[in-house]
């Protein structure tokens, strides 16, 4: 006999678009306090979302995107690779729900997932270095915290080839884990002291850091490819919190380098530390 018949509401699964606001892991349609038990725990197994609105959806995607672009993300490149890697799989599933929104998450061991907004935003930033821009993609790119793994997906889909380094043990598990299904056989995970770069590897036309410290490690500049671009979060001048900065190696008339800095908007991200755990 149907709902309606019984004189029960007719259920209908709650859209994804209503569950921005949730708590994490609401990802069932709401239970009514007068159904029986076993009707409530047939909807608590179902867990269905709408036909072409899953997680796994393109569309999911392609709406977290269209937001980026309103809010003034214009790099096509980069919304393109964003709009391609699922960032659900890279968070807790009690968190996936929130996976599209533009939040940062935590993915354990006092660490987060970026929001994707920032992460769009940095990607973009490497853009506009010299030799990413004659070339028209990021070319050989280092990034110091993998975290999760999920920017260095993102990265994968840009550039000829990333390295990644992690100190911290879990995580750089965890990120091989996750990327192992991805197969970007041009991405090398490091277990290592991100502070001290990868010099076997450099010199590198990028470098992007998940981390903000007092100042950019020399170690970061001397493996910076001249043409290249570093994008990095570091404390503004006068102490005034945290800052994206951007520095590009740049030779002078006579060969020599020198390195250009900018700041720009506020952010906050976790400490940059050294040595591995």
């Amino acid at each position: 006999m149907s709902d309606e018949a019984q004189g029960r509401p007719r259920r209908f699964p709650l859209p994804l678009d209503k569950l921005g606001g949730a708590k994490a892991g609401a990802t069932r349609e709401l239970l009514m306090p007068q159904r029986h038990l076993r009707e409530a725990a047939a909807d608590a197994a179902r867990q269905a979302a709408p036909s072409g609105l899953g997680l796994d959806s393109a569309q999911v995607r392609q709406r977290m995107v269209q937001r980026l672009r309103r809010e003034g993300l214009a790099d096509e490149r980069v919304l393109q690779a964003l709009a391609t890697v699922p960032r659900h799989e890279f968070v807790d599933s009690a968190l996936a729900i929130q996976a599209y929104e533009d939040t940062s998450l935590p993915i354990g061991h006092g660490q987060t997932i970026s929001k994707p907004s920032v992460v769009g935003r940095m990607i973009a930033m490497l853009f506009g270095g010299a030799t990413a821009s004659r070339q028209g993609q990021l070319g050989r790119v280092l990034e110091i915290g993998t975290g999760c793994g999920y920017q260095a997906a993102v990265l994968a889909l840009l550039a000829k080839q990333v390295v990644s380094i992690e100190r911290l043990k879990p995580l750089h598990d965890k990120a091989r884990q996750n990327l192992a299904q991805r197969r970007h056989h041009h991405v090398r995970l490091i277990y290592g002291d991100g502070r001290l770069g990868h010099a076997p590897a450099a010199p590198f036309d990028s470098i992007i850091a998940a981390a903000g410290g007092e100042d950019i490690p020399a170690a970061w500049l001397a493996q910076l490819a001249p043409g290249g671009r570093l994008a990095a979060p570091m404390a503004a001048a006068g102490g005034r919190g945290q800052v994206l900065v951007v520095i590009d190696h740049q030779l002078d008339a006579g060969g020599a380098s020198r390195f250009v800095r900018s700041e720009h908007e506020a952010v906050l991200f976790v400490p940059l530390k050294s040595g591995v755990m």
